[in-house]
């Protein structure tokens, strides 16, 4: 798909001239947007929090892609890889996320153009322009971003022309109440794990021969309820509950018309079981409580309009995340109320109104905020939506590398085919997407 945009290219600011673009995250997407920019000639620099790139995705690295290689490689990365003698890995073949850090995301942070320009075990704190906050107007175009940084040296601050957020969301889950308010109840929460454990490895011993509830209705919650019903089978008395709010979990389940067939056969895969009875199935449950209560997570709220309490041992919280905008406070975002995406995007990846599995083409035009050169891109540019994936990340920093450089046709001219899911239901009920 492609599609035209027209809105006025930045302009060029001789003030900012030398003064590197700002990356913030050495995830797939960050780094993308480092290998793009570097195509182009530009100046970057890498801000990566955790100690190596990728740190985020170590945590899920059990879990297998449901995308093929061939859909989680971006292009200007391959290419700078193989300057190095990188050989692609097999096209079709899905890698799990242990095997994407280690034939793709390490070796390309590794190479010497992106090893010389990452900083890691740095955290961002805040971001502004300098020497004015959000609310000083007269000159805040002509002004350099300024970033707080935290090091292990101490704290300081650096000046950028450009300023690129693709740290993204994974450290900043969604709660399991249905008010989206915190668990506030200290050995509760002690009893919620993230999303995706690795259950059949290093966190087995939690799982075996108890009963857990899942809770959530998106493709983290079908992967640790397919692996938690392994458990099931060996009959040493694991027990799986999958909790979601809906009527029913139409998206999670797929369509056999899905265009990526992993990601089919989870749908497929979790529907079978649960109409097994390995997996019990709770729908149209809102979560208003948690508390411990005698040796059990106790989950109180309310199903079909009455009150409802789940008791377990544990749960795990599938629940989707968040973006964290606290450190961008100090500049001008146009983000939508609902969604926390930027607000132009916003209305093409709403779950309220939609979960297909296409989007629009979108980049510099969708993702611009009221400060210029000011960008939100990858996972965390979706804001709480569901439905990301690497590809449309690429296509964002793509556009937006190319805009910096000042090749301003170019950024608009976007382009962004992703492979169809197969269903295209509102959240609530099963409508259909325009």
């Amino acid at each position: 798909m492609t599609l035209q945009l027209s809105v006025p290219p930045a302009a060029s600011n001789p003030r900012l001239t030398g003064l590197p673009v700002a990356i913030i995250g050495a995830g797939p997407v960050g780094l993308a947007a480092a290998a793009e920019l570097l195509e182009r000639g530009q100046s970057v620099v890498v801000l990566e929090a955790g100690p190596r790139a990728g740190a985020s995705i170590e945590r899920w690295g059990h879990t297998r892609f449901f995308s093929p290689w061939e859909y989680v490689v971006n292009d200007a990365a391959a290419r700078l890889l193989e300057q190095h003698g990188w050989e692609a890995p097999e096209a079709a073949k899905n890698p799990s996320g242990a095997e994407f850090l280690r034939d793709y995301l390490l070796p390309l942070a590794q190479t010497p153009e992106l090893e010389a320009v990452i900083r890691y075990d740095t955290r961002v704190t805040g971001v502004s322009k300098e020497g004015m906050d959000r609310t000083r107007s007269a000159g805040r175009s002509r002004a350099p971003f300024q970033l707080q940084l935290s090091e292990c040296c101490g704290q300081r601050t650096l000046n950028a022309r450009a300023v690129i957020d693709a740290s993204g969301t994974f450290e900043q889950p969604n709660s399991i109440l249905s008010s989206g308010l915190p668990v506030t109840d200290a050995a509760a929460e002690a009893r919620i794990l993230g999303a995706l454990p690795d259950v059949l490895g290093a966190d087995r011993e939690r799982f075996a021969g108890r009963h857990t509830v899942v809770v959530g209705a998106g493709h983290s919650a079908a992967n640790t309820l397919l692996k938690l019903a392994n458990l099931v089978r060996a009959n040493d008395g694991t027990r799986v509950t999958w909790v979601v709010r809906s009527a029913r979990p139409t998206r999670v389940y797929g369509s056999a018309a899905d265009e990526l067939e992993a990601r089919g056969k989870l749908g497929t895969d979790l529907q079978a079981l649960v109409q097994g009875g390995a997996i019990e199935l709770v729908d149209s449950f809102e979560i208003d409580h948690a508390r411990v209560a005698g040796d059990q997570l106790h989950l109180a709220g309310r199903r079909r309009g009455a009150g409802f309490t789940l008791a377990a041992d544990q749960a795990v919280a599938a629940t989707g995340f968040r973006p964290e905008l606290g450190f961008l406070r100090e500049t001008r975002l146009a983000m939508d109320d609902v969604v926390e995406a930027p607000r132009a995007l916003a209305g093409l990846i709403d779950p309220n109104l939609h979960s297909c599995g296409s989007v629009e083409p979108h980049g510099v035009a969708e993702l611009a905020h009221p400060d210029a050169n000011l960008y939100i891109a990858g996972m965390k540019s979706y804001g709480r939506a569901p439905t990301f994936l690497l590809l449309t990340g690429y296509e964002q920093v793509r556009s937006i590398a190319d805009e910096l450089a000042g090749h301003h046709e170019a950024a608009r001219l976007v382009q962004l085919v992703l492979p169809e899911t197969g269903v295209c239901s509102t959240d609530a009920d099963g409508g259909c997407c325009a």
